[in-house]
């Protein structure tokens, strides 16, 4: 009796992973990135991305001093690499962030200031599989990531000199 359920089991992963791999080799799984995301599609890569935050982001403070040249830094570094995809102070997004799929968020108004430091710092160093964030471990440095990530915690509070250059960023 165990033994008949055992295969009855294993028929019923193996038949559902070769109808999964039909429904792929098909087409019909959308690959276009103008498509709606499923429910399952969403809630794999969110339960996964917040599990692995929880695992992997830094827990201590973020090492670089909370300072102007530190800050001005950070939104050069921004504005630079971000801002084409999480818009700049206007708070518009730019052709390349309206075309994307999944969309960035705009961050000027859907900022990050209330995420932990290290869960910014981590985003930012490893990207998000199945979006379009790229990792910059391979092309930031560490203090750069940390300045990224300490502009974006701080993109609502900045200081004058700071704030004046990040409203001087358009859209790209």
């Amino acid at each position: 009796m165990l033994r008949g359920i055992v295969i009855g089991a294993l028929g019923v992963i193996v038949l559902g992973a070769l109808l999964a791999f039909v429904g792929v080799e098909a087409g019909l799984v959308p690959a276009n990135a103008d498509a709606k995301p499923s429910s399952l599609e969403r809630w794999a890569a969110r339960t996964s991305l917040h599990a692995t935050l929880r695992r992997e982001a830094p827990a201590a403070p973020n090492p670089v001093p909370l300072n102007d040249a530190n800050l001005e830094a950070g939104i050069k570094l921004y504005a630079q690499n971000c801002a084409v995809c999480h818009g700049a102070a206007d708070g518009h997004p730019s052709n390349v962030a309206s075309g994307l799929y999944q969309k960035a968020p705009q961050l000027a108004k859907d900022g990050v200031e209330d995420d932990p430091d290290g869960v910014t710092y981590w985003k930012v160093t490893h990207g998000i599989r199945l979006t379009g964030m790229p990792a910059f471990a391979a092309s930031l440095t560490d203090e750069q990531r940390w300045q990224v990530a300490l502009f974006l915690k701080n993109m609502d509070k900045l200081p004058p000199v700071p704030e004046r250059l990040w409203k001087s960023l358009k859209k790209s």
